[in-house]
């Protein structure tokens, strides 16, 4: 089934270019079935790119999918034009009372702060509280996932000594897992961030699956079945040429910034990008659609009860 966004969003004609399925309203309106809601938190300064990386591998499942994309009530993006945000996000204030069967929080590009130092950190506390309610499944990415961890768990980051740039294998360390089914033992990441969660934080609470893990780069992804959440600290849903657009921007910054490890042929910038992580993305978040669609009831109204309690310093879930 095809992913149905908004006519007018600028990811719609890149995805049709693309042959990613789009559907209509009237067309989606003829369908016996009740699609997907998931909601998008975009905390990216590049919103429209983020949106049609994530529209892109949402829409390549047979289900069909109603993108919702939230926009934080207590803050405005400074790198979107703010006619796009008034007509295609919602502020997440004026769709609280409605529910979802997924929710995408994806990272910003301020995680060097402490996660209390960011302006906006109280507002995304009551979203996490909101989800546990409203939400069937969250998929946290990068920041967003580190963000999670925090307010549920009091897991903290780390700050690494340089940045962690490039496409970095990653080893699958539970190919039972529903998320992981049809991925190869060994998968490359794309990853860019400062910062790393340790596994030896998460071991008091036994719940939480780490499912791919590099020597190189760390944690990739955590499952938590308790919570229904997704923790992706890096970026299966970038495009072939986001890394090589960070490189080129730090480099015109004047930042210090080495060429993003294996991602260039013979690591020179002048040489087009291969991508070795498409198929990879489309597989995980397939599978995690497929989780919520085995998972959310069919009466929304119903998503969120009899959701289980946590302990942020017991060694287990209740």
């Amino acid at each position: 089934m095809p992913i149905k966004i908004p006519s007018e969003l600028p990811a719609r004609k890149i995805l049709e270019k693309e042959g990613v399925p789009i559907i209509k309203d009237n067309e989606a309106a003829r369908q016996d079935i009740r699609p997907l809601k998931i909601a998008i938190l975009n905390l990216m300064p590049e919103k429209i790119k983020t949106e049609t990386q994530l529209a892109r591998v949402l829409g390549a499942t047979p289900l069909q999918v109603e993108l919702t994309l939230l926009a934080l009530t207590t803050h405005k993006s400074k790198t979107t034009d703010e006619q796009h945000l008034l007509d295609f996000y919602h502020p997440w204030a004026e769709v609280k009372d409605q529910k979802f069967d997924g929710l995408i929080i994806t990272g910003a590009p301020i995680e060097k702060l402490d996660f209390e130092d960011v302006n906006y950190w109280d507002e995304l506390c009551q979203i996490f509280d909101w989800s546990r309610t409203n939400v069937e499944a969250c998929f946290n990415l990068c920041w967003g996932a580190q963000a999670a961890l925090h307010h549920f768990y009091d897991i903290p980051k780390y700050q690494l000594s340089e940045k962690a740039f490039g496409v970095f294998l990653h080893s699958v360390t539970d190919s039972t897992s529903p998320l992981m089914r049809g991925l190869n033992d060994s998968i490359p990441i794309p990853v860019s961030r400062h910062t790393e969660n340790h596994p030896d934080d998460l071991a008091r609470f036994p719940h939480l699956q780490i499912l791919a893990l590099s020597k190189d780069a760390g944690m990739a992804l955590v499952h938590d079945p308790v919570l229904n959440h997704v923790h992706m600290f890096n970026h299966l849903e970038y495009d072939s040429t986001t890394l090589g657009d960070e490189y080129a921007r730090d480099v015109e910054k004047g930042s210090t910034i080495d060429v993003p490890r294996n991602y260039f042929p013979d690591d020179d910038p002048s040489q087009p990008p291969i991508n070795t992580w498409r198929a990879n993305a489309h597989i995980l978040f397939g599978n995690w659609l497929n989780m919520i669609y085995q998972s959310t009831p069919f009466d929304m109204s119903k998503i969120g009860e009899g959701r289980p309690q946590i302990a942020k310093t017991d060694e287990t879930a209740a």
